[in-house]
């Protein structure tokens, strides 16, 4: 198996775990919030697993995009108004890469924001504002046509 095809399925199978991570960390703090729970050090760890395994799978991601015959190469090989004009290409090219990180930004910023929050229900609310849109922009940004095929 060459190294393409190994970042490739590590990228596609992090990905799972950074979903599902992500995901219970914006749940976990959407239920705090609206409990007015305490935020206890296990909420803290459930937000860095979150936090961790997004940043593993942008760092993957990132190396995937330059060795990938469909990341920047691209660029040099069909140029930027073939691949803007098509959809799949600008998809894996351009949208993919920008939103991800746009969603690591967001959930950075929410792993930030909470460490200087005051009181449980500010933590929780900078978690769950900041992790749900970093989630829901992952998910929008799936090629699942690639993904489940």
């Amino acid at each position: 198996m060459d190294t393409y095809k190994i970042i490739l399925e590590a990228h596609s199978g992090i990905a799972y775990v950074a979903l599902f991570t992500v995901g219970v960390a914006a749940i976990n703090a959407l239920i705090g919030l609206s409990a007015k729970n305490e935020f206890k050090p296990k909420d803290r760890r459930i937000a860095l697993f979150g936090l961790i395994a997004a940043h593993i799978q942008f760092v993957i991601g990132l190396i995937l995009y330059f060795v990938s015959p469909k990341g920047f190469s691209l660029f040099g090989q069909a140029g930027m108004k073939e691949i803007m004009g098509n959809s799949e290409l600008r998809q894996m090219a351009v949208e993919h890469p920008i939103i991800n990180i746009l969603a690591i930004v967001f959930i950075t910023i929410g792993w930030s924001t909470h460490k200087r929050a005051e009181g449980s229900n500010a933590k929780f609310k900078k978690i769950a504002i900041f992790f749900t849109l970093g989630l829901l922009l992952l998910l929008s940004r799936i090629p699942w046509n690639v993904w489940f095929s």
